[in-house]
């Protein structure tokens, strides 16, 4: 049985290899997410290794080795020198949000790695090497000198010698230094760009001019371990400042790097899943095809002596073949994958081009066990009819497989799709907790479920179709008809494959055009502002900016809002800092309550929007500890307002209690009323002239601040677009596979309906219309589950923002008359194949 099931794969290769590609897109996910970020992660491991010292000496609860509002008094930088054990030491300055212009004025870098500023010195890490070595020229010496790294200099066409344009978040919003050297770093940057300055510039220009730190290291002598340096260093700290061992402080930077990178995985896997999913169907059909075709074979073993067991048991050798061959080529495609993602996240400036790609033992046994499991589960159920065929099935001419009765599937569907039309509904109407979750728990249970009673559910709209085709066609626009009706669970399973790809594009289209109308409602509400200045790369500007606009002629109010990572009850949270005497005069908190809520901020605490304060269990007085820069505090919940999608976060401070706590003095936005009466043409004029010269600050008025914010909504779109793309194309490669193996299913049919008069011409036209007819059903039920599934995850996120419902129709329509066309594409391989056969041959066949 071994050896025939073998032969019987490698007389097949061309359908198997058609079902082994939904294996090889799903594996290749899997396969390309882990070695992505294997390679982003070993990369950052490198990073952090190199730039900590043997100890590192850091302001308490901060587990950030560099950067911060948190400062350390230069002269315990001497005091450190001479501890026990310690060779050296040398404080750091470290900016997050300093980048270079290139000569063509364009902004290198800021979408993604930082642009770091950073003072000289040649104080060694823990792995005792320089993280930067010198190549060209010598390390700055003076005020407005600057040394570069090799990438960046090559990026924006500076030599050494040059007048390089820099521009920061400190109070000198842009600055021409002199490029006195160019450096090579020990290892990759992952596309951040580093310039360095002289120790008392950085100070200048980061920290106010005093003579502090952001952190120390402490180099160790020959024979001091790290452990023995930091146990002597630690009873030299002044309260509030903490020591750590070079090791400690790298692992804990890789492992919050790490955490962050997670979501890269979880998203790539998610598609892995929707694309296995959606390929188990093509394998179920694909195998109940073969095993139907192979009737008359597979009787024959039974009446030779093969056990039920035995022959269920060869079809399952046949997908273990499909699902190894799969597996390998997917892993394969994985690792191009990979590079690919790597250089798409070098278009938006994570440059990972010189990091080389890891292959952990953990891919290759992913890959290979979720191509198996699928492929064998997918493969079990046509295996097990399979070994139900009578040997008695060997004698007959016509052998056929029984589909058997729906009865028990229809029901399975409907109870499944009914609990989890329960679900959505408890999410939807009922107070439990985290109903977001609850609906898509539904959403997948009613979309399994209709899969399953897809074959009745189905029946309706293919007779729809069928009166159409039967007057626009005549005879073989029946024949078409027919054929999809004759199979309604092929039919169906093919037609689902295609529906889950189209529900969840519909469903995302639903949902991106309900958030962006929200947003622009919301700032329409909201905005009283006649202009808005912030960062066009998310970054925080220099406060001179906003100095500047309040000089502007015609500029009546300037209100700024800072923003910055805390902790609030030991939670990590996103803090907004707001000034509550100006911010009501620009925009709105709480429509209903604005002025007392802002009246509130003003007396001290914070404000909760009332999400986050029924989430911390929190109420109007109540107490709170909080976290800014490494520094606990206690606090008041001075109030609550309703959260809405342009509030600025769901932590709010005044910006007199952000200072008085650390936090940065940099602006995030910068709000502009005008005079009533102002020539708003002038004034605008006024506004662009001060960021003429300033790439990463941008002026936009409602209309702009509208169209910004919606920006990043259709990026992700079309990310998600593009790879529930791939889903769909594996849809379409089911339909294909489907038509092809019916055609061969069906070759004395196609013989004797030629001998008749049927033309060339004609069969092609049958099966594309068939096609068809098996494309519009999987799009109308996808279109119908994506709509309903859209508007249900609006109304359970209304109350957090998103209040308006917006259904895309001319973009669903297209995706319909877009499932038409595919539906006539895949239609052409199969047509051909089948318009080719020779008429005498396909009447014997058998």
């Amino acid at each position: 049985m071994l050896s025939a099931s073998l032969k019987s794969v490698l007389g097949r290769k061309l359908r198997l290899l058609m079902s082994a590609i939904a294996v090889i897109l799903g594996v290749a996910f899997v396969s390309g997410s882990f070695v992505f970020t294997d390679t982003l992660s070993k990369s950052f491991d490198g990073i952090m290794s190199s730039s900590v010292g043997d100890v590192v000496v850091r302001p308490a609860g901060s587990e950030v080795t560099m950067g911060g509002t948190q400062t350390i008094p230069g002269s315990l930088v001497e005091t450190l020198a001479k501890a026990p054990g310690a060779a050296r030491a040398d404080g750091n300055v470290t900016d997050y949000s300093t980048f270079v212009i290139s000569k063509q004025g364009k902004l290198i870098g800021g979408t993604g790695a930082p642009g770091l500023g950073v003072n000289f010195t040649d104080g060694p890490a823990a792995n005792g090497n320089s993280m930067f070595t010198l190549t060209h020229g010598a390390w700055p010496s003076a005020d407005g000198q600057i040394a570069l790294d090799a990438r960046t200099a090559k990026t924006g066409g500076y030599a050494v010698g040059d007048t390089v344009r820099v521009v920061t978040a400190g109070a000198q919003a842009q600055l021409s230094p002199k490029l006195t050297g160019i450096m090579e770093s020990s290892g990759s940057l992952v596309g951040a760009s580093v310039v360095v300055w002289t120790t008392p510039q950085a100070q200048q220009l980061y920290l106010q001019g005093r003579d502090e730190f952001n952190d120390i290291w402490v180099t160790r002598a020959d024979g001091t371990s790290q452990d023995q340096l930091q146990a002597a260093v630690a009873p030299l700290l002044p309260e509030g400042l903490d020591a750590v061992t070079g090791a400690k402080a790298a692992e804990q930077a890789q492992s919050q790097i790490q955490e962050s990178m997670k979501f890269i995985t979880y998203f790539l896997l998610i598609f892995a899943a929707i694309a296995l999913v959606v390929g188990s169907f093509i394998i179920v059909n694909t195998f109940s095809i073969l095993v139907a075709q192979r009737m008359r074979e597979l009787a024959l073993f039974r009446a030779i002596g093969a056990t039920r067991r035995q022959v269920t048991r060869s079809v399952l050798v046949e997908a273990l073949a499909v699902g190894l061959v799969g597996s390998t080529i997917g892993l394969i495609v994985g690792v191009l994958l990979a590079i690919g993602i790597k250089l798409l996240f070098g278009f938006i400036g994570l440059d990972l081009a010189g990091a080389s790609l890891v292959f952990a033992p953990r891919t290759v046994i992913a890959a290979y066990a979720v191509g198996l499991v699928v492929t064998l589960f997918a493969a079990y159920l046509p295996a097990r009819r399979a070994g139900k065929i009578p040997p008695v099935a060997a004698m007959r001419d016509d052998v056929t497989l029984s589909e058997g009765s729906m009865h028990r599937r229809v029901i399975a569907g409907t109870v499944l799709a009914g609990v989890g039309a329960a679900a959505m509904g408890a999410g939807l109407f009922t107070s439990i907790p985290k109903p977001v979750a609850w609906i898509g728990v539904g959403i997948l249970g009613v979309l399994l479920g209709v899969a399953l009673t897809s074959p009745l559910v189905g029946r309706p709209l293919i007779t729809g179709i069928g009166a159409i085709y039967r007057r626009a066609f005549g005879t073989v626009g029946v024949m078409a008809e027919e054929n999809a009706l004759r199979n309604p669970r092929r039919t169906a399973a093919t037609a689902s494959a295609l529906m889950i790809g189209v529900t969840l594009v519909s469903m995302m289209a639903v949902f991106g055009a309900s958030t962006k109308q929200s947003i622009a409602k919301e700032i329409d509400a909201n905005f009283k502002a006649d202009y808005l200045v912030s960062n066009a790369i998310g970054q925080d500007f220099s406060p001179s900016v906003g100095d500047q606009v309040a000089k502007v002629d015609g500029v009546a109010t300037v209100s700024r809002v800072r923003w910055g990572m805390g902790k609030v009850n030991e939670g990590d949270e996103w803090v907004a800092a707001l000034d509550p005497a100006s911010f009501g005069k620009v925009s709105t908190l709480d429509a209903e309550h604005n002025d007392d809520v802002l009246a509130k901020l003003a007396t001290g605490g914070v404000l909760l929007d009332t999400d986050k304060a029924k989430e911390l269990g929190l109420k109007s007085g109540d107490k709170l500890s909080m976290t800014l820069q490494g520094k606990p505090f206690e606090t008041t919940v001075a109030g609550t307002f309703a959260p809405t999608a342009t509030a600025p976060a769901q932590v709010v401070m005044s910006l007199q209690a952000w200072a008085d706590h650390g936090g940065t003095a940099s602006d995030g936005q910068v709000y502009v009323l005008t005079r009533p009466g102002a020539n708003l043409s002038a004034v605008s004029s006024g506004l662009d002239a001060i960021v003429a010269d300033l790439p990463t600050v941008s002026v936009k008025d409602i209309a702009g601040y509208a169209e910004e914010q919606s920006k990043p909504i259709n990026q992700m779109l079309m990310i998600i677009y593009a790879l529930l793309g791939l889903a769909v194309i594996i849809a379409i490669l089911g339909i294909i596979n489907t038509l092809a193996l019916s055609v061969i299913e069906r070759t004395r049919e196609i013989g004797l309906l030629r001998a008749v008069g049927l033309s060339r011409r004609q069969l092609r036209s049958m099966l594309r219309l068939e096609s068809v007819v098996i494309a519009i059903l999987g799009a109308v039920l996808g279109i119908v589950l994506g709509v309903a599934f859209g508007i249900a995850i609006q109304r359970a996120l209304a109350d957090q923002g998103f209040s308006t419902l917006s259904i895309p129709w001319l973009q669903l329509v297209g995706f319909l008359l877009l499932a038409g066309i595919v539906g006539v594409f895949a239609s052409v391989w199969p047509g051909r194949r089948a318009a080719k056969m020779q008429i005498l041959d396909a009447i014997a066949a058998e």
